[in-house]
Protein backbone atom coordinates (compact mmCIF):
# COMPACT_ATOMS: atom_id res chain seq x y z
CA UNK A 1 0.00 0.00 0.00
CA UNK A 2 1.19 3.52 -0.76
CA UNK A 3 1.53 6.17 1.92
CA UNK A 4 -1.41 8.59 1.59
CA UNK A 5 -0.49 11.98 0.16
CA UNK A 6 0.04 14.54 2.90
CA UNK A 7 0.81 11.96 5.59
CA UNK A 8 3.81 13.58 7.29
CA UNK A 9 6.22 11.98 9.70
CA UNK A 10 4.25 13.26 12.70
CA UNK A 11 1.32 11.07 11.64
CA UNK A 12 3.47 8.00 12.32
CA UNK A 13 4.43 8.88 15.90
CA UNK A 14 1.85 6.61 17.54
CA UNK A 15 2.82 3.69 15.33
CA UNK A 16 6.51 4.45 15.99
CA UNK A 17 5.93 4.27 19.75
CA UNK A 18 4.10 0.96 19.34
CA UNK A 19 6.91 -0.48 17.22
CA UNK A 20 9.49 0.45 19.86
CA UNK A 21 7.36 -1.03 22.64
CA UNK A 22 6.64 -4.26 20.77
CA UNK A 23 10.23 -4.91 19.72
CA UNK A 24 11.79 -3.90 23.05
CA UNK A 25 9.40 -6.23 24.89
CA UNK A 26 9.80 -9.18 22.50
CA UNK A 27 11.77 -12.20 23.67
CA UNK A 28 13.74 -13.53 20.68
CA UNK A 29 13.93 -17.33 20.43
CA UNK A 30 17.61 -17.37 19.40
CA UNK A 31 20.72 -15.24 19.01
CA UNK A 32 20.13 -14.60 15.33
CA UNK A 33 16.68 -13.18 16.01
CA UNK A 34 18.02 -11.19 18.97
CA UNK A 35 20.56 -9.58 16.66
CA UNK A 36 17.85 -8.60 14.21
CA UNK A 37 15.71 -7.20 17.02
CA UNK A 38 18.61 -4.94 18.01
CA UNK A 39 19.07 -3.83 14.39
CA UNK A 40 15.37 -2.99 14.13
CA UNK A 41 15.49 -0.96 17.34
CA UNK A 42 18.59 0.86 16.09
CA UNK A 43 16.75 1.84 12.91
CA UNK A 44 13.83 3.11 15.00
CA UNK A 45 16.21 5.50 16.75
CA UNK A 46 16.01 7.56 13.56
CA UNK A 47 12.44 8.45 14.52
CA UNK A 48 9.07 7.88 12.82
CA UNK A 49 10.65 8.24 9.36
CA UNK A 50 11.97 4.68 9.84
CA UNK A 51 8.39 3.49 9.29
CA UNK A 52 7.66 5.39 6.13
CA UNK A 53 7.93 3.99 2.65
CA UNK A 54 9.43 7.31 1.56
CA UNK A 55 11.43 7.82 4.74
CA UNK A 56 14.57 6.17 3.47
CA UNK A 57 15.80 3.17 1.47
CA UNK A 58 15.48 0.92 4.56
CA UNK A 59 12.29 0.90 6.64
CA UNK A 60 10.08 -1.29 8.81
CA UNK A 61 7.32 -3.39 7.26
CA UNK A 62 4.77 -5.85 8.68
CA UNK A 63 4.09 -9.41 7.53
CA UNK A 64 1.73 -12.30 8.30
CA UNK A 65 2.03 -16.03 7.75
CA UNK A 66 -1.45 -17.57 7.39
CA UNK A 67 -1.75 -21.22 8.43
CA UNK A 68 -4.58 -23.72 8.29
CA UNK A 69 -6.03 -24.70 11.71
CA UNK A 70 -4.06 -27.97 11.74
CA UNK A 71 -0.82 -26.25 10.77
CA UNK A 72 -0.41 -28.39 7.67
CA UNK A 73 -1.07 -25.75 4.99
CA UNK A 74 0.03 -22.18 4.41
CA UNK A 75 -1.67 -19.52 2.29
CA UNK A 76 0.85 -17.74 0.06
CA UNK A 77 0.81 -14.94 -2.48
CA UNK A 78 2.76 -15.00 -5.73
CA UNK A 79 4.07 -11.44 -5.62
CA UNK A 80 3.81 -9.60 -8.93
CA UNK A 81 6.98 -7.49 -8.58
CA UNK A 82 9.18 -10.03 -6.84
CA UNK A 83 8.02 -12.96 -9.02
CA UNK A 84 8.15 -15.30 -6.01
CA UNK A 85 5.87 -16.85 -3.40
CA UNK A 86 5.68 -14.98 -0.11
CA UNK A 87 3.68 -14.57 3.06
CA UNK A 88 1.38 -11.53 3.11
CA UNK A 89 2.62 -8.12 4.18
CA UNK A 90 3.86 -4.74 3.15
CA UNK A 91 4.40 -1.11 4.06
CA UNK A 92 3.08 0.63 7.13
CA UNK A 93 0.51 3.42 6.83
CA UNK A 94 -0.09 6.49 8.95
CA UNK A 95 -3.60 5.27 9.82
CA UNK A 96 -2.32 1.96 11.27
CA UNK A 97 -2.73 2.00 15.05
CA UNK A 98 -0.09 -0.68 15.68
CA UNK A 99 2.26 -3.09 13.95
CA UNK A 100 -0.31 -5.83 14.44
CA UNK A 101 -3.03 -3.64 12.90
CA UNK A 102 -0.79 -2.97 9.91
CA UNK A 103 -0.10 -6.68 9.49
CA UNK A 104 -3.81 -7.49 9.72
CA UNK A 105 -4.73 -4.84 7.15
CA UNK A 106 -2.12 -6.14 4.71
CA UNK A 107 -3.22 -9.75 5.19
CA UNK A 108 -6.86 -8.92 4.60
CA UNK A 109 -6.12 -6.78 1.56
CA UNK A 110 -3.83 -9.30 -0.08
CA UNK A 111 -5.76 -12.48 0.78
CA UNK A 112 -9.31 -11.18 0.37
CA UNK A 113 -10.29 -12.91 3.65
CA UNK A 114 -12.10 -10.10 5.44
CA UNK A 115 -12.52 -11.86 8.79
CA UNK A 116 -8.86 -12.82 9.12
CA UNK A 117 -7.54 -12.12 12.62
CA UNK A 118 -3.83 -11.79 13.32
CA UNK A 119 -2.54 -13.06 16.67
CA UNK A 120 -0.84 -10.41 18.82
CA UNK A 121 2.55 -12.08 19.26
CA UNK A 122 5.50 -11.37 17.00
CA UNK A 123 6.79 -14.71 15.72
CA UNK A 124 9.73 -13.81 13.47
CA UNK A 125 11.92 -10.99 12.14
CA UNK A 126 13.61 -10.80 8.76
CA UNK A 127 15.81 -8.22 7.04
CA UNK A 128 16.16 -8.48 3.28
CA UNK A 129 17.24 -6.47 0.27
CA UNK A 130 14.89 -5.83 -2.64
CA UNK A 131 15.31 -6.05 -6.42
CA UNK A 132 15.28 -2.96 -8.62
CA UNK A 133 11.58 -3.46 -9.42
CA UNK A 134 10.78 -2.03 -5.98
CA UNK A 135 12.15 1.41 -6.90
CA UNK A 136 13.64 3.46 -4.06
CA UNK A 137 12.79 0.75 -1.50
CA UNK A 138 16.07 -1.07 -1.06
CA UNK A 139 15.68 -2.94 2.22
CA UNK A 140 12.76 -4.15 4.35
CA UNK A 141 12.99 -4.89 8.06
CA UNK A 142 9.95 -7.11 8.41
CA UNK A 143 8.12 -7.71 11.71
CA UNK A 144 6.07 -10.89 11.28
CA UNK A 145 2.93 -12.20 12.92
CA UNK A 146 0.77 -15.32 12.46
CA UNK A 147 -2.87 -15.93 11.63
CA UNK A 148 -5.12 -18.93 10.97
CA UNK A 149 -7.76 -19.32 8.27
CA UNK A 150 -9.95 -22.14 7.02
CA UNK A 151 -8.73 -23.33 3.60
CA UNK A 152 -12.39 -23.67 2.63
CA UNK A 153 -12.89 -19.93 3.12
CA UNK A 154 -12.85 -17.97 -0.09
CA UNK A 155 -9.75 -15.93 -0.89
CA UNK A 156 -8.96 -13.51 -3.67
CA UNK A 157 -6.02 -12.27 -5.71
CA UNK A 158 -5.13 -8.60 -5.26
CA UNK A 159 -3.58 -6.33 -7.89
CA UNK A 160 -0.20 -6.83 -6.19
CA UNK A 161 -0.25 -10.58 -6.80
CA UNK A 162 -0.28 -13.05 -9.65
CA UNK A 163 -1.88 -15.78 -7.56
CA UNK A 164 -2.95 -16.68 -4.00
CA UNK A 165 -2.99 -20.35 -3.10
CA UNK A 166 -2.80 -22.85 -0.23
CA UNK A 167 0.31 -25.06 -0.14
CA UNK A 168 1.37 -27.94 2.12
CA UNK A 169 3.96 -26.65 4.58
CA UNK A 170 6.12 -29.67 3.70
CA UNK A 171 5.96 -28.99 -0.06
CA UNK A 172 6.36 -25.28 -0.66
CA UNK A 173 6.21 -24.17 -4.30
CA UNK A 174 9.28 -23.59 -6.47
CA UNK A 175 10.26 -19.95 -6.30
CA UNK A 176 9.32 -19.56 -2.65
CA UNK A 177 11.12 -16.93 -0.64
CA UNK A 178 14.15 -18.46 1.08
CA UNK A 179 12.97 -17.46 4.55
CA UNK A 180 9.49 -19.00 4.27
CA UNK A 181 10.54 -22.28 5.89
CA UNK A 182 12.04 -20.62 9.00
CA UNK A 183 9.02 -18.31 9.24
CA UNK A 184 6.55 -21.20 9.16
CA UNK A 185 8.61 -23.11 11.72
CA UNK A 186 8.68 -20.04 13.96
CA UNK A 187 4.91 -19.55 13.73
CA UNK A 188 3.99 -23.19 14.32
CA UNK A 189 6.50 -23.50 17.15
CA UNK A 190 5.66 -20.24 18.90
CA UNK A 191 4.60 -20.92 22.48
CA UNK A 192 1.51 -18.70 22.31
CA UNK A 193 0.22 -19.44 18.82
CA UNK A 194 -1.22 -22.96 19.43
CA UNK A 195 -3.22 -21.60 22.38
CA UNK A 196 -4.41 -18.71 20.22
CA UNK A 197 -5.47 -21.17 17.53
CA UNK A 198 -7.52 -23.17 20.01
CA UNK A 199 -9.15 -19.97 21.20
CA UNK A 200 -9.93 -18.89 17.66
CA UNK A 201 -11.54 -22.29 17.03
CA UNK A 202 -13.81 -21.93 20.03
CA UNK A 203 -11.86 -24.27 22.29
CA UNK A 204 -11.69 -27.16 19.86
CA UNK A 205 -8.26 -28.87 19.77
CA UNK A 206 -5.95 -27.96 16.93
CA UNK A 207 -3.18 -30.33 15.84
CA UNK A 208 -0.20 -28.18 14.98
CA UNK A 209 2.52 -30.26 13.38
CA UNK A 210 5.16 -29.31 10.86
CA UNK A 211 7.01 -31.79 8.76
CA UNK A 212 9.53 -29.29 7.40
CA UNK A 213 10.32 -28.57 3.77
Amino acid sequence: MRVPQGAGTAAYEGLWCDAQRVLAGWEPPCGQQAGLRDEFLALLEQGPAALRRDGGPAHLTAGVVVLSPDGQEVLLTHHRKAQAWFQFGGHLEAADESLRAAAQREAREESGIRGLTVFPEVVHLDRHTLPAAFGRCREHLDVRFAAVADPAAGHAVSEESLDVRWWPVGALPPGSAADLGPLIDAAVGHQHVPHAVRTALGGRPARLEHGGP
